[in-house]
């Protein structure tokens, strides 16, 4: 009998991007910042175990692929579908302003994201709909090798939500740290969610 291929899948998401915290969906497009830069080569530690890398098209996370590709001779691809959700009139403002200005908004946000979205944001299952439909064509693209996506927190939470059969409405129960990495692994079974918010060493 042939013996099912395991795909492995790392999730990186970006360092801290220059100006700090702050809603940034994908009509920003920050770099990141010296702090960014560290959190990412920290987290990675010299390592490169993959065969392919696919990035975000936003430089926060392409910068960073590009530079890493380079490095070390890897193939590297730009998925535009893993840009992040937009966020409406949400994009550019910190957590505190929104507490300030709009507490019962920002509430209900949380308790119900699905519902309850910032005005002229992107609906949440349009951009789960989006990401995960790319993702699976990248599995199948890259069967039985070691990837990277290097890529945004709700992108990462949409992959994982999708490994995990959960449901949207709790999808910013997930948290994603800054160059935080998870791995999922993919057989005949399905996807299995091995790690989640650790460093590339940790895994070692």
């Amino acid at each position: 009998m042939k013996a099912h291929k395991h795909t492995l899948v790392d999730l990186i998401r970006h360092g801290q991007p220059q100006r700090g915290s702050l809603y940034r969906g994908h009509t920003i497009d920050d770099p990141l910042s010296d702090k960014g830069w560290q959190q990412m080569r920290d987290a990675i530690n010299g390592q490169a175990p993959w065969q392919h890398i696919i990035t975000s098209p936003l430089q926060r996370c392409h910068a960073f692929a590009q530079e890493l590709a380079q490095q070390h001779k890897l193939a590297i691809s730009i998925e535009t579908e893993f840009r992040e959700v937009g966020f409406g009139s949400w994009e550019g403002k910190t957590r505190e302003q929104l507490k300030a200005d709009s507490l019962q908004e920002y509430q209900d946000f949380y308790r119900d994201p699905v519902n309850c979205r910032p005005p002229g944001a992107e609906p949440l299952d349009d951009f789960i709909q989006r990401v995960t439909r790319a993702y699976h064509a990248q599995l199948q693209q890259h069967s039985g090798k070691h990837i990277l996506i290097v890529a945004h927190a709700g992108v990462m939470r949409a992959i994982i939500a999708d490994t995990l059969h959960s449901a949207p409405l709790g999808l910013y129960r997930i948290k994603v740290d800054n160059a935080g990495i998870s791995r999922i692994q993919h057989d005949q079974h399905g996807g299995h969610l091995l790690y989640h918010n650790v460093r590339l060493c940790d895994m070692c």
